[in-house]
């Protein structure tokens, strides 16, 4: 049993990973058009070529991570040796030069494609640690239910104080630019203390073992190979293009859809209460109902609130933001789940292997992670530019109905297609249970 001060410590990692992914999910975009001063089609462009090179380092430090033996762990030291490159990258991401256009379009590839690295670097070990605290199917859930109920609190900071504080760090003179490098200071700092603390509380009890002369490529050959791993992925895949496409277009559907820029802190904030409670919901439903199934339903909850925030008028505010809250809660009724089940997709391949590729595992994972948010930045740059979009000015009703589709309705089409994947998906609890008794009497014959 993991005690639930270890399980906070845990969490906090992903805390401070959300300080910063929350700034680019949420803001990143409108940051780009509406302060740095780059257009949609330039920015969306720029968020998918970054994230294909991400293809490259996500698997090496996958690779490197399931191979690293320290007094301290395999994966615990990543935290530590991480934190000061992520916070300081993080800020130069939301600093804006006084470059030519063509500079800064540059200055942003550059920036953003070493931010994402550094996230790679510290955020594949530290999932890989969740995979290594315990091997009990039920502990695992509890422990990325407290992850991200940790990491939607790191979101909340984000939502409630992000444009407070670009308000005031901007001055009387409304500098917005400077307003946004500070804001992300402060949320750096904060980050850099939550790796370190989630460093000092946290064990690694289930020692990986590689194989003598099993290569990088060996273990990513039989990520290829893994049928649960590439369903799990699939479904991630999906909801992280949704994630994205929702997260970079809710200033706008607000802002311009809603009219009411002046609520978008409360609205965001809202909504990462809302997942801090269904992640805390996640924590007691996962002790008494098998994961899969509780994602199937989370799955429809997304599809049904969705559709109806695309039926709301802008008027219906009060049920415009109980629908979202909806939304967010019913996402981390399935986020953490679909977090445990990739180390029991690593289990998976150990007992048909023989290898354990734990960190492999949840690279490519994040892997696929990132490519999803590429792809959902991406597509919000592309169908605002495709849709008439013009920053600073009342938007044309096409524009507003391509917010509405990337807000609303591609979250209802996200819902149906997961609740399609997990029919295939075959790890639940029970089969997990048997897959740990085997493992185990594997390492007593050996």
């Amino acid at each position: 049993m993991i005690k639930i001060r270890e399980k906070i410590g845990y969490g906090l990692g992903d805390t401070a990973a959300n300080l910063v992914f929350q700034m680019v999910i949420n803001f990143m975009m409108f940051f780009y058009t509406d302060v740095y001063g780059l257009s949609a089609a330039a920015v969306g462009t720029l968020m998918l070529v970054v994230r294909l090179f991400d293809g490259v380092t996500d698997p090496i430090m996958g690779g490197i991570a399931d191979r690293t033996k320290t007094r301290w762990g395999t994966y615990r030291p990543y935290l530590i040796l991480t934190a000061i490159p992520y916070a300081i990258l993080a800020v130069l991401t939301f600093t804006t030069p006084d470059f030519t256009e063509q500079g800064k379009l540059v200055y942003a590839y550059v920036t953003y494609a070493l931010l994402m690295t550094a996230y790679t670097a510290v955020n594949v070990p530290y999932s890989a640690l969740g995979g290594v605290l315990t091997t009990e199917n039920s502990e695992r859930t509890s422990i990325q239910s407290y992850r991200f109920a940790l990491a939607m609190s790191g979101g909340a900071l984000v939502s409630a104080f992000t444009m407070p504080m670009v308000d005031f760090f901007a001055g009387p003179d409304g500098d917005r630019q400077a307003g946004f490098q500070m804001a992300m200071g402060v949320f750096a700092i904060l980050a850099f203390v939550c790796f370190v603390v989630c460093f000092m509380t946290t064990k690694e009890r289930v020692k990986p073992k590689i194989q003598p002369h099993q290569s990088i490529l060996k273990d990513v050959g039989s990520l290829s190979k893994n049928k649960p791993f590439l369903l799990l992925a699939a479904a991630s895949f999906v909801l992280l293009i949704m994630t994205a496409l929702r997260g970079a277009t809710t200033p706008y559907y607000i802002s311009y859809y809603v009219g009411r820029e002046d609520i978008l802190s409360q609205f965001l904030t809202a909504g990462m209460l809302a997942s801090i409670a269904g992640a805390v919901c996640m924590n007691w439903l996962g002790s008494r109902f098998c994961k899969v199934a509780i994602v199937k339903f989370g799955a429809a909850l997304i599809a049904a609130t969705h559709l109806a925030l695309y039926l709301l008028p802008p008027e219906y505010l009060t049920l415009i933001f109980a629908m979202s809250m909806l939304g967010g809660f019913s996402q981390m009724l399935v986020v953490p789940a679909v977090f445990a089940m990739v180390a029991d997709t690593a289990d998976y391949n150990a007992l048909k292997t023989g290898a354990n590729t734990m960190a492999m595992s949840y690279s490519g994972h994040l892997l696929v992670l990132k490519f999803g948010i590429a792809l959902g930045g991406a597509f919000a740059g592309w169908i605002l530019a495709a849709s008439g979009y013009v920053a600073n000015q009342e938007q044309t009703a096409g524009a507003l109905q391509g917010i509405l589709f990337c807000y609303a309705i591609f979250a209802v089409i996200t819902g149906i297609l997961m609740i399609a994947i997990f029919q295939f998906y075959k790890l639940d609890d029970k089969a997990m249970d048997d897959i740990h008794i085997q493992l185990k009497a594997q390492e007593s014959s050996s």
